[in-house]
């Protein structure tokens, strides 16, 4: 059976987790990936989980420092689709294995890199490292407060290496179908650092609007979720001391929740009576009814009686091992078994989604020397006009974004879907948002911010769903469109007449995405889904959570309370964007299938298998695997080498921070206003991160610090040394810091070429608004939305360098209503009708 990426070939020319897993999905869906190794191997090897993104690839050694390597290169090339690298600014270029070079051999090349920083700003030249990425963008801080200690805290999953290695893919994927209209391929660029934008929701909008209407906004309105969880995401302990996560975000659901739980008695209280929407003493003592009823029975007791009710999200707290287990990953075919040549049986995390018209095969983990210049792959064919004849790649005129032509519409709510099509939206796709009469959920919490995000660059149109014309709609817009994604539970897209079966009747080449919790059918396939509960079923709540966590059991509700609270803000909002992710990736692997196959099908994909993704250091199993490094009890980081330490007191400025976008005289007023408010680095020691787990690294920072005698202390002379005795390398190397400020660290550290950032100089929020890097390297752009003006959002994770992404606003509910409506044939008349009759609507600015 044909694959959605058969006869494609693909050079991988980069070394660890992010070029290594966007190249496994390639592979896993049907390219030929031949990765080039350096010699002596990919230093990256030795990680756990190498095995993984190894597998389904030809291998093979070149020294691409010497001419005979490059010469073997450029064969190579000469018959590829897409070269994908992760080479620091300058190094390719000195390799002879850049775009332009490799381009004059290859014209129809697709080439992609994969940075840290991206390829442009004052931290371009900055290792690459998940930890200092995540360090200097802020996002350690958003961790603060997850236990009582000032400062930032180490974020453990690795998102920006799951997003950037997805927006690899997507931006190849993309990237070839422009190549399909013009014979010519093009750059393609994405980083760690632009995988980190999908996690920050609010916060680079609450930064303009406290900024610009502080009597709406004093706060951060988000700010109260770092005391407690909300009743709806309440994690809980059960009677055998085992953790339970709660994700009842919508109200049926939490009712459901509290009837099934037996506790429908506490409505006849007058202090509950609005439950879960109470004043804060009221909620607080709902909370510890909660906490005490659960602990009455056992977590498998409950999860029979929520499971058997199919209404109520919970799922326990596990690691990412456990996860391996889960019921509904095996039914799914998402879990599976390799025989792999050096380790025996294995299990990995199987294929993103289902395509069961051109499906994806899991390969094994190979190593096989490729010679220079054989090959079975093809060239990328030249365009045909619409009578079969070769069109002059010259003369095709060139799409102005990546998915220019491509019409999605989108039934979904909340964020990992919608999120996803926005990203679709930011490639040039046409979205069309179909929203619920009063509009998408996201819109009535934190006063509607987030909607600004995952609204961007489409058009809105409120239908009333459940009715016969508001159906009827629905079909105009669907018979037109290429892609139709939605998030709903099984059973519920055919109650509405947007099943799979009623859509392809009408339009049988559709791409046609289902976007659930946890699968199209299946054991749990009825149930509700939310981000906290893929968080807590794939691990990466536990991880976060640090060493220590699931604490011995108590009865202690204070206790309980507190370890809740710890567990809530470990679980934060990543598992949405986690998703969102790999819904885009599956959505574009169903359009290049039907682009080369000719074929429209239902694929299928879930919030599980988006977060077992995003935990790939941990999802697989095989005998004498390392374990996944516990975050130690403080949150600093995985071992001395790879940690945040404190630092002293001082004097000197941090010459980091940057003052703005030159573009804009009123952006940088603004700027310079916010930036009056920070942190003063002149006073504050403030905290770095460290990254320098290899072994020149650890012998550069020696001289750095002028501590060369440490080199041939025997507790650290080698790794197995230093990881034997890291409490007393982690002392030493936290008494060295508290001598100078992190700023003065950063500058010296890094001129040594060593990883080492400042890791609380800003919230993601603030450095999004006003770091120099981020707004230099065109991670941020300027929209207008129509109720808030012009203002500045995230800008598009992967760029091209022929057909520009596009980066829309966020919009209205229904803003695009009534021009939908005329497009797609409606008369003002019947119009009328429909907006007098409440079968559709529009939010007014």
């Amino acid at each position: 059976m044909a694959t959605p990426l058969d006869g494609l070939r693909v050079i991988d020319l980069t070394c660890g987790p992010a070029g290594g897993i966007a190249t496994m999905v390639l592979a896993d869906f049907g390219a030929n990936v031949h990765k080039i190794d350096p010699p002596g191997g990919d230093p990256f090897e030795s990680l756990a989980a190498a095995p993984m993104w190894l597998r389904g690839k030809h291998r093979t050694t070149l020294d691409l420092k010497t001419p005979a390597g490059g010469e073997q290169l450029h064969e190579l090339v000469r018959s590829a689709d897409a070269v994908v690298a992760a080479y620091r600014p300058g190094v390719a270029e000195r390799l002879h294995a850049d775009y332009p070079m490799l381009a004059a051999v290859n014209p129809r090349l697709v080439y992609c890199t994969i940075t840290g920083f991206g390829p442009r700003g004052p931290y371009s030249h900055y290792k690459g490292y998940e930890g200092l990425v995540a360090a200097a963008s802020g996002r350690m801080m958003t961790f603060a407060g997850q236990l009582p200690r000032p400062g930032p805290a180490y974020a453990a999953v690795q998102v920006g290496t799951h997003a950037a290695s997805q927006s690899a893919v997507q931006g190849i994927l993309a990237a070839l179908l422009v190549r399909d209209h013009t014979g010519r391929g093009q750059l393609v660029e994405t980083s760690l650092l632009q995988g980190m934008l999908p996690y920050d929701l609010t916060g680079l909008t609450t930064q303009q609007l406290m900024r610009r209407f502080p009597a709406q906004f004093p706060v951060d309105p988000l700010t109260a979720r770092q005391a407690q969880p909300t009743l709806q995401y309440q994690p809980v302990l059960t009677k055998d001391g085992r953790w339970m996560q709660l994700g009842n975000l919508m109200e049926h659901l939490f009712h459901s929740y509290i009837a099934a739980a037996g506790l429908s008695h506490i409505y006849a209280d007058p202090r509950f009576a609005t439950a879960p929407n109470l004043p804060d003493d009221d909620r607080e003592a709902l909370r510890e009814v909660m906490l005490a009823r659960m602990r009455e029975q056992t977590l498998d007791e409950w999860m029979a009686i929520f499971m058997a009710d199919g209404n109520i999200a919970a799922e326990e707290i596990v690691s990412a091992r456990d996860a391996l287990r889960h019921p509904q990953l095996a039914h799914n075919g998402q879990v599976v078994e390799l025989d792999d040549p050096h380790r025996g049986r294995m299990t990995q995390v199987g294929l993103l989604a289902k395509l069961p018209r051109t499906p994806g095969s899991v390969g094994n983990h190979q190593r096989t020397e490729v010679s220079a210049g054989v090959s079975d792959a093809r060239h990328a064919p030249d365009p045909v006009d619409a009578t079969g004849q070769t069109v002059p790649a010259s003369t095709t005129p060139r799409p102005r974004h990546p998915l220019e032509g491509v019409t999605v519409v989108e039934f979904a709510t909340i964020i990992a879907t919608p999120y996803a099509c926005s990203l679709l939206a930011d490639l040039g796709a046409r979205v069309i948002k179909v929203e619920a009469l009063e509009g998408d959920g996201l819109r009535n919490l934190a006063s509607g911010m987030g909607a600004t995000k995952t609204t961007a660059g489409k058009e809105s149109i409120c239908i009333d769903m459940k009715s016969k014309e508001g159906q009827g709609i629905a079909r105009r817009l669907v018979e037109r469109a290429d892609i139709l994604v939605h998030n709903y539970r099984p059973g519920v897209p055919e109650r509405l007449g947007i099943g799979y079966e009623d859509v392809r009747a009408y339009n049988p080449e559709i791409v046609y995405v289902s976007a659930t919790g946890y699968g199209s059918d299946g054991p749990h396939a009825h149930r509700p889904s939310a981000h906290p509960i893929a968080g807590a079923a794939m691990g990466g709540a536990l991880w976060q959570a640090g060493a220590g966590m699931p604490p011995d059991p108590t009865d202690s509700i204070a206790e309980i309370r507190e370890f809740a609270r710890r567990f809530m803000r470990a679980n934060e909002l990543n598992p949405d964007p986690n998703t969102s992710m790999v819904i885009a990736t599956a959505a574009l692997l169903g359009l290049h299938a039907r682009r080369t196959h000719g074929v429209g099908q239902h694929v299928q994909t879930n919030m599980m298998i988006g977060n077992a993704y995003a935990n790939f250091d941990d999802f697989l199993a095989y005998d004498g695997k390392p374990e996944r490094p516990l975050v130690d009890r403080d949150l600093h980081g995985l071992h001395a080498l790879y940690r945040l330490y404190q630092c002293g007191a001082g004097s000197t400025p941090d010459a980091s921070t940057g003052s703005g976008m030159e573009a804009s005289a009123e952006r940088a007023s603004e700027m310079a206003a916010a930036s009056a408010s920070g942190p003063d680095p002149a006073t504050s020691g403030g905290w770095i991160f460290l990254a320098c787990p290899f072994e020149e690294e650890w012998q550069a920072l020696c001289r750095a610090l002028e501590r060369t005698e440490l080199l041939h202390d025997p507790r650290f002379a080698t790794e197995a040394d230093r990881r034997m005795h890291d409490t007393e390398l982690a002392a030493l190397l936290g008494t060295i810091f508290c001598t100078r400020p992190a700023a003065s660290w950063e500058r010296l550290l890094t001129a040594h070429d060593i990883g080492c950032v400042r890791a609380d100089r800003m919230t993601t929020g603030e450095f999004w608004d006003r770091d120099e890097h981020a707004l230099r390297a065109g991670f941020v752009r300027e929209a207008e939305h129509l109720r808030w003006g012009p203002y500045w959002r995230h800008g598009p994770l992967v760029t091209f360098s022929d057909t520009p992404e596009r980066a829309g606003a966020g919009v209205l509910a229904g803003q695009h209503t009534l021009q939908l409506l005329r497009e797609h044939g409606y008369s003002p008349d019947e119009i009328a009708v429909f907006r007098a009759t409440d079968v559709v609507r529009s939010e007014e600015p």
